[in-house]
């Protein structure tokens, strides 16, 4: 069963080919910049989403390794996009607000959790992964 979404305005419009079952969310500085709060996403392959509206995209490249791109017309975040080589290339982490209906995803993992704010924390129990251990992951050698 896929999944719809987009942003605010409209322009820009995607399908899931499956039915997403997880999200996760970012503590990071530029995450919470970027959304404003607490971002939390669901990763998404490369080769399983269709974009409409693809041209009303405007990418920021915000590290070495990955892009985040927003609607150029209202400027509402869309999606987190790995752009280094390697396992994660190419994958896609859109924002969970962004997806039409999320049915029953749930919350399995934080990244980041030593820049977490003290202020909040989630009921649910995670898989929690600190700055040395996402960059270990992510970031380019």
């Amino acid at each position: 069963m896929s999944k719809t979404g987009g942003c605010l305005c409209g322009a820009v419009t995607y399908e899931l080919a499956n039915e997403p079952s997880e999200v996760g969310a970012c503590h990071c500085n530029m995450c919470r910049k970027w959304s404003g709060g607490i971002y939390v996403g669901l990763e998404v392959k490369q080769d399983a989403v269709t974009f409409k509206g693809a041209e009303n995209l405007t990418a920021y490249a915000s590290s070495e390794w990955a892009e985040r791109a927003f609607c150029k017309i209202c400027g509402s975040s869309v999606y987190y996009r790995v752009t280094a080589p390697g396992p994660h290339a190419g994958t896609y982490h859109f924002g969970a607000g962004t997806v039409d209906d999320l049915g029953d995803a749930k919350m399995t993992g934080e990244l980041f959790i030593d820049n977490k704010p003290k202020g909040y924390s989630f009921a649910e129990k995670t898989h929690q992964m600190t700055t040395e251990e996402v960059m270990a992951l992510f970031a380019p050698e």
